[in-house]
């Protein structure tokens, strides 16, 4: 592993503390009183309940229960999941074209913004009962009791998600991320907890933990969860493991090029068979540390994870890490103001910028890329009635689809609209538009070919899919869809 990039990040950020340093003896007669650091205590073994840890830290636990509090509203442009007064919004009713890309299979019937840590589970058992058909897979990043329940082996991954739920003790059945998950109870220092994902996708990586620094684990104890992994099926479909597509990776460079050659290329990846297309199909989820981890501006600097979303905060005369995770745009920009100089709302706008040119990229290669996926079925209907589509451009087609879906999948469920790697997101969404439009070249050729009249602008039958979704019936919600912010520009 290369340690620059951290030693730079440090450099910055100890020049910045001696420059602070110098102004403040200007002022020393202003100055606040040091904040106190937090002392450690030791928790016994086997402790998971957080309420019990928050008797030794009692504010980074009371900051940890406002994880459970809504959000100020208006503070974030793209991702409103719990803001005061307002209701948490479908991504599938802000981005229409993903309830035709993810017809199917549950994602798309019910695809809420997430809340905060305190809902994890909660908001897991709410959702769409279709949505942990995965079994107890669904519960590896959800649960302190995982690591414990993954020892089971298949008869975690692939049992009933209710049995295993069953297994977590039940006043504990409700309760999301805890201290455990990021703590070592001996001395509060941070560890990886799940050895078995993220652990495994390290050593694939050719990461040494023995040589990872404290900055490091500040960003893997959130890359335990906020990465894409793959739940494993056997031939039967039952899930058997939960796998990061980190193959060919590295550190500092796990690529979207590798991600989607790992899935496409292993066939218990397929997790579900898309509708529309026939075509089964692999899935990415909430991937925020590779796209973050890929050669950004903040990565390069050694900023971490924590550094954003965990800002130091002073409680009392207590220095402590700010446990109520949440987004600088709804914290008042406090994390971004630790290292540079301009004012919040200024910020604010620079994020907005960045958020606005990628949202209007995924909205456009979204529909272009469902699109192509109506092609095909009207590619499949044409064979079923005899005539013959040319399988060379059909199988062609099916390629670039595949590479342009999973880029939107992408950047889809990565959680900042693009801002935790701007160039990186413009490039991945612009290939995305690209192999959509390669595919949709060479499924009008086999069509016309064939005989069949392709109308010039595809009818993507919308509502078809996004009305009576799932087993609660949703309808679609106009007021919740986010429109292309450039377009017309």
């Amino acid at each position: 592993m290369q340690k620059n990039v951290m030693k730079k990040g440090a450099a910055v950020v100890l020049v910045a503390a001696v420059t602070l340093g110098a102004g403040m003896a200007m002022f020393a007669g202003c100055a606040p009183e040091k904040a106190e650091r937090v002392k450690t205590v030791q928790i016994e073994d086997g402790v998971v309940d957080p309420a019990q840890w928050g008797k030794a830290y009692p504010a980074e636990y009371e900051l940890w229960k406002k994880t459970g509090e809504p959000t100020p509203a208006g503070k974030s442009k793209y991702k409103r999941g719990y803001d005061v007064g307002q209701e948490r919004p479908d991504k599938l009713d802000e981005y229409p074209f993903l309830a035709l890309l993810y017809n199917g299979w549950a994602m798309g019937s019910e695809y809420s913004e997430p809340r905060g840590h305190l809902f994890m589970l909660k908001d897991q058992q709410a959702v769409d009962p279709g949505r942990y058909k995965a079994g107890g897979s669904c519960l590896t990043c959800k649960t302190p009791y995982a690591p414990k329940l993954s020892k089971a082996g298949v008869a975690y991954f692939g049992k009933p998600y209710p049995e295993v739920l069953n297994q977590i003790p039940q006043e504990h059945q409700q309760l999301g991320v805890s201290c455990v998950d990021c703590h070592n109870n001996r001395d509060m220092s941070l560890r990886v907890s799940r050895d078995f994902t993220l652990g495994k996708a390290l050593e694939k990586i050719g990461v040494d933990s023995s040589k990872l620094t404290q900055q490091d684990m500040r960003t893997l104890v959130c890359a335990q969860c906020h990465v894409t992994y793959s739940i494993l099926k056997d031939g039967q479909m039952h899930s058997t493991d939960v796998m990061f597509p980190w193959d060919g990776g590295k550190w500092g460079k796990i690529t979207i090029e590798n991600i989607i050659a790992k899935l496409r290329s292993n066939a218990p990846s397929g997790e579900w068979t898309q509708s529309v297309t026939g075509f089964k199909l692999a899935f990415i989820r909430h991937p925020e540390f590779e796209l973050f981890s890929n050669n950004s501006v903040h990565w390069q600097a050694g900023v971490a994870c924590s550094d954003c979303h965990m800002p130091y905060t002073k409680v009392g005369t207590k220095k402590v890490s700010d446990h109520r995770v949440t987004s600088p745009l709804k914290n008042e920009m406090k994390a971004c103001q630790q290292c540079h100089a301009e004012s919040p709302e200024w910020l604010r706008q620079q994020v907005f910028a960045i958020q606005d040119r990628t949202m209007s990229a995924y909205i456009r290669s979204g529909y272009a890329t469902a699109t192509v996926a109506k092609l095909f079925e009207m590619a499949n209907k044409a064979n079923a009635s005899g005539k013959k589509v040319d399988q060379v451009l059909y199988n062609q087609a099916r390629s670039d689809y595949e590479e342009a879906f999973y880029r939107v999948v992408f950047i889809g469920a990565e959680n900042s609209s693009g801002f935790h790697n701007p160039s990186e997101s413009l490039r991945i969404l612009n290939d995305a538009s690209m192999h959509a439009g390669k595919a949709e070249g060479l499924l009008r050729q086999a069509l016309t070919k064939a005989g069949v009249n392709v109308p010039v602008q595809i009818d993507l039958e919308l509502p078809k899919y996004l009305n009576n979704r799932g087993a609660k019936k949703l309808m679609f919600k106009a007021s919740d869809e986010i429109k292309d912010p450039l377009a017309g520009k």
